[in-house]
This record gives C-alpha cells, structure tokens and sequence, in this order.
C-alpha cells in the first residue's frame, strides 16, 4: 500500500488541482493524507481522493508537516507530492511497481516534465531547468527530492524522518534527507520517467528568494558541515568551475575600466582583463552549451539567449553563498548544527 502525503500552506486553488490529478488512477491500493500547516485561508478538500486531512494548530514547516503525515500512515511506501504539483495517471502504480521490483532500492523520486503549467518565461525557465538537471543526473541518486518522492516507511521511521527542527521553513530539507540515507548505506534511485507537472508561478522576485535562502545558503551550510559535496545534478564539475569563473569576471570587471590602458599584471590571468572576461564568458557557455541547447529545442531560440544572463546570474549568487558561508565556518561565526550525526 502507498501513502501520499501532501503539506499545504494556503494556495488551496492548486491544492484541489493536485488531488483532482491523485483521483484519475491505475493503482487502487493507496491513501492520501493532507497536512494543513496552519494556513490562512480555509483549504477545503471536497473529499477528492478520500483524502484525510490533518491541520496543524502552529506553522512548522513541510518538514513537520510530511513528518505528522507519515505518523498518520498505514501503507508500507510513503509518496511525498508537494501541493503545487500534479500528478499523472500511473504515478502511484509506477512507485508500487518499482518498490516491488527494486527490493534493495530504499528511496526514489521522479522530476518534473517539460511543460509546466504556468506560461511565463521565469516559471518556464526555472521548471525546464529543473527538468534538465533531473534528466542528465545520474540515476543512483546522491540526494532525495520530496517534489515527488517515495520512501519505504520502515526506513523513513529508523532515520528519524525530515529534520522539522532545523528546518521549519521551505528549504533542502530532503536533500538533507537523502544525505543521510546514503550515509547509513541506503540506496536511493532517480526514475526518470515518472515525471509530473509543476503548477507554480514563479517570478524574478521568488527565483532569488528561493535560490539565494532557501537553497543556496542552507545547501553551502550542509556540504561545509558534512564536508560531502555531491558530484551530480547541479553539482557537477563544470557548474562549479561555471561559477569560480562568473565570480572572477564580477572582480575582474571593475578593474579592467578602472585601468584606463586597461593593462594588467602580468602574473596571474593575463596582461588583459578585458581579454580574460572574454575567455571566461566564452568558457562558461560552452560548459553549460547542453542545457542552451535544452532550452533552445525546447523553447527556441530567443528564449535560450533571454535565459543566459539569468543563468549566469544563478552561478553568481550561488558562488558568492557558498563562499560567504565558507569564511563565516571557517572563521567561527557559522556553526554546524548536527547535520547527519543526528
């Protein structure tokens, strides 16, 4: 039997999409658990799917909310969907049907498909890439993704579930998850067939929020503590040199138009700023030109050239939290919190 656990805050219109896409099934033997984490506005189920709804009396956060809903379990595999996402017919018989063949496979998780929802050019950039970085992973996977992920619940139980403490706002509270199930020697899988559809709208605005705190900064924080970078999804080698390179044009712009012959020393890189800039950009795209690519088959050709200055953008912040977080570690400032020796 599976378990869907659902965590709502608000955003009930969605909410009613999401179980509307959990009533369309193949597989019979599941249940569905929504946990209200104490929303504003009234959420209203209309009994789609049969849906058990638990509202929690203080906001604390999905990873308490998925927590609570897996205590309320009584199927052997847990399925998190995130409210915001719709999924497809056989979802749910894809997760019994892999757990059942893949008996040595503790977790899994899909990704989403290439046509979100929502129209606009942030929501169809952001979802695309996701959709890329999941489609070029590896499928022994380093990290859990609870979007639309499934975990044997005996194996959910003995490591102790999300961590709502450290955790009680949207963050990497499942990759933080799937950290620890590779270090307790748990083999988690991507499937990357069992793709559902991203309902959010997202903006400029929200891109950075998300990226810069609720990923960027806590992710910087994990690997430092852990000292455990993983080598996939957008970890990958050249994402890391795409973003030391998108910091050195940030130091080196300034400079090369401050000096008006626009020499430089020659020790370090090169006797031209300007030139090195140049190099460095051209670097950049050809390490990234699979996922230009991507978006151009994908959406043409405007649509790939709008998303590049946006990408680079990303490997930037991402970059200057990483290294922000590094001096405050190193210097004391920043403490661990635990992390996998929970």
């Amino acid at each position: 039997m599976v378990s869907v656990v659902i965590p709502v805050y608000n955003n009930g219109g969605i909410l009613l999409k999401c179980l509307g896409g959990v009533c369309d099934l193949k597989h019979e033997n599941f249940e569905v658990i929504v946990v209200d984490d104490c929303s504003t506005e009234n959420i209203i189920t209309n009994d789609l799917a049969g849906a058990h709804m638990v509202k929690l009396q203080t906001r604390s956060g999905p990873a308490a909310a998925r927590n609570i809903g897996a205590q309320r379990a009584i199927g052997d595999i847990l399925l998190f969907i995130d409210s915001d996402v719709l999924i497809s017919a056989d979802t749910i018989k894809k997760v019994s049907d892999f757990f059942s063949k893949n008996i040595d496979v503790s977790a899994m998780f899909g990704s989403y498909d290439d046509e979100p929802s929502e129209k606009n050019f942030f929501s169809q950039y952001r979802n695309l890439f996701h959709h890329f970085h999941h489609q070029t992973a590896n499928t022994r996977a380093t990290t859990f993704w609870a979007g639309c992920g499934a975990i044997k619940k005996d194996v959910f139980r003995e490591i102790g579930g999300f961590d709502q403490l450290r955790y009680k706002i949207p963050a990497i509270e499942d990759i933080e998850l799937g950290y620890r199930l590779i270090d307790k020697g748990h083999t988690i899988e991507l499937k990357k067939d069992l793709l559902v559809k991203h309902m959010k709208h997202w903006d400029f605005l929200s891109i950075l929020r998300t990226d810069i705190f609720q990923r960027a900064v806590p992710w910087s924080r994990l690997i430092l503590e852990t000292r455990s970078i993983a080598r996939d999804l957008n970890l990958k080698v050249p994402h890391r040199i795409s973003s030391f390179l998108v910091l050195c044009i940030v130091v080196l712009a300034p400079l090369s138009f401050m000096l008006k012959d626009w020499r430089f020393v020659k020790e370090g890189l090169g006797s031209y700023p300007g030139a090195s800039i140049l190099l460095s950009i051209i670097t950049i795209v050809l390490l990234n030109l699979p996922l230009y690519t991507f978006f151009c088959r994908k959406r043409g050709l405007l649509f790939a050239l709008a998303t590049v200055p946006l990408h680079f953008l990303y490997y930037f912040y991402s970059g200057a939290a990483f290294a922000v977080c590094w001096i405050l570690y190193k210097t004391g400032i920043l403490k661990g919190s635990g992390g996998l020796n929970r």
